[in-house]
């Protein structure tokens, strides 16, 4: 592909052509306009001709596809930045393979004041167990080392790092969860001082730009981050060509004026990860019915928040006009959930509660009676399908913790959509990794199979759906007038991937006026970005 100008130049009107432009303006378009920052015309190479002459700059796709930049509604920027950049043991295959990293990493960084790792999963390791202090203390030669386990709900450390935070009582050395993981994570975080912090958060956006993603949504909170954090990254995002951010900060209100502190953090919510359980993996989800692998008898999970508080919450959102929004991933938590919006909407009216277009994070144990009324109050369901991909299936985690049984009812999207309920798909980043065309991937051929979806809707709920999430329908979608946040992709034959097994599982028939997309069977090759552009700037230039 021929050059295009770089993001510090003043916008150009550019003409992109010789390629396949995914529009539903025009679903065998090839050619697209973008002028001031946004999509101005998109259409046929014939067509494109005339444009050619009153252009700044015409770019030969070469047969490249052009779709909208995908949004990642989950993100921790700053912890998926220690993830690319620091001790990562998301790959690891057994108890000592994640020991020896963990004695690599603290000889690589004998300066660091506290050693920071992410991703041990003792579910997927033939010992079945997390790391002990003792052996943590040997790997590490005593220093602090904070862990955390792939779902950043639970983390190990060591003795020199409970020895910073004396309130944390030292235990047996089993993870740490709640109030005493909140403890030990900000001692461990407050470690970061502000340049390393943003170098962090650069590298993460930019991974982020590499693969083809315009937009994160940041789920930032006291219990997660700091305002400083958040604060920091919204500034970074706003003098820096990259993604753009949307931030939300997880602070239950009492009242709509509590909502000043969220705008003064510059978040578009009162989101995120506000905790109303923790996850399955930590056994810190909250059940209806026990786990099936409890760590006690009649085991449940933990509860943070009951109907009332989030009645509360949601109220108070909804009459400072900002969204809401709640971490629930247990089917108890959901009914905490559901009921709590269903109090709030008697109060301040129903209308006004879809309106706000409030979001779940995860809702992954979803019930039926669930299903309806996230449509019924328009809530978006903010879903991870990697999740299923990494711990889906009859012999995954879920199936450990819950018995195949109730793990098969997880992460029912097509019966989300059959509802009616916004989808909006993301990574939660570091849990697992940016990866938007493997995350629609899960979504599309799901461990259960009446959970599927088709790849156009699994793409849709990635790049559109983002958008609609923080309350912008004009966007994700390469139309006239929408912002020109896109990405070009090298990849294979596109096709019509659909899920149901009773009809043909793809088409390439050019009658049926559906743009394709690239296939997405697993095994397949993913597309590879070669540009992604922001607002009409390029963020990422990759192989051309």
């Amino acid at each position: 592909m021929a050059p295009m100008s770089q993001p510090t130049e003043p916008l150009r009107t550019v003409l992109l052509r010789n390629g396949t432009v995914h529009s539903p303006a025009d679903p065998f378009a090839t050619a697209m306009v973008v002028e001031h920052g946004s999509v101005a015309w998109v259409g046929s190479e014939g067509a494109a001709d005339s444009f050619a002459d009153g252009v700044d700059e015409v770019v030969d796709l070469d047969g490249a596809l052009v779709t909208p930049a995908f949004t990642d509604a989950h993100v921790h920027t700053t912890a998926t930045g220690l993830a690319l950049t620091g001790l990562d043991l998301t790959g690891a295959r057994t108890l000592g393979e994640a020991l020896g990293r963990v004695r690599a990493h603290a000889a690589a960084r004998p300066a660091d004041r506290v050693l920071l790792g992410h991703g041990w999963d003792a579910s997927r390791w033939p010992e079945q167990r997390p790391p002990s202090r003792r052996e943590l203390d040997e790997a590490t030669g005593g220093r602090p080392l904070y862990l955390t386990r792939a779902d950043v709900h639970s983390a190990v450390v060591t003795t020199a790092l409970l020895d910073l935070v004396p309130q944390v009582a030292a235990g047996d050395g089993a993870p740490l969860t709640g109030d005493d993981h909140h403890a030990v994570r900000a001692a461990a975080l407050g470690s970061i001082g502000a340049a390393q912090r943003t170098e962090l958060q650069r590298a993460a956006l930019a991974r982020a730009a590499a693969l083809g993603i315009g937009s994160v949504h940041e789920c930032a909170g006291p219990q997660i981050s700091s305002a400083e954090d958040l604060t920091g990254l919204l500034r970074l995002a706003a003098g820096e060509p990259g993604p753009r951010v949307t931030g939300y900060w997880a602070e239950a209100l009492a009242s709509a004026a509590d909502a000043e502190r969220i705008r003064e953090l510059g978040a578009a919510g009162a989101a995120g990860d506000l905790f109303v359980d923790g996850s399955l993996g930590s056994h810190t989800a909250c059940l209806h019915a026990p786990y099936a692998d409890a760590p006690a008898p009649g085991h449940t999970g933990t509860a943070h928040l009951d109907a009332a508080a989030v009645a509360a919450h949601v109220a108070a959102c909804t009459e400072a006009g900002i969204q809401a929004g709640f971490h629930a991933i247990g089917d108890a938590a959901l009914t905490a959930v559901v009921e709590g919006v269903r109090a709030a909407a008697d109060k301040v009216g129903l209308a006004a509660v879809r309106a706000a277009r409030h979001r779940v994070e995860h809702a992954e144990m979803l019930t039926p009676e669930h299903i309806a009324a996230f449509a019924e109050f328009a809530l978006t369901a903010s879903v991870q399908p990697a999740f299923d991909a990494a711990w889906g299936g009859e012999e995954g985690m879920y199936a450990q913790r819950l018995g195949r049984e109730r793990a098969r009812t997880l992460n029912p999207y097509a019966a989300l959509l059959r509802a009616g309920v916004p989808l909006a798909l993301g990574s939660d980043s570091p849990v697992t990794p940016l990866d938007p065309w493997g995350t629609v991937r899960a979504a599309a051929f799901h461990r259960t199979p009446e959970h599927r979806v088709s790849v156009r809707a699994a793409f849709t709920a990635h790049t559109r759906g983002g958008w609609r999430a923080i309350g912008r329908d004009d966007a994700g979608v390469l139309v006239p007038g929408a912002p020109a946040d896109y990405a070009v992709w090298e990849t294979g034959e596109l096709l019509v991937q659909v899920p149901d097994t009773r009809v043909a599982n793809w088409s390439t028939d050019p009658r049926s006026g559906t743009p394709g997309l690239p296939d997405l069977t697993p095994g397949a090759p993913l597309p590879v970005c070669l540009r992604t552009v922001v607002g009409g700037r390029v963020v990422h230039e990759g192989r051309v």
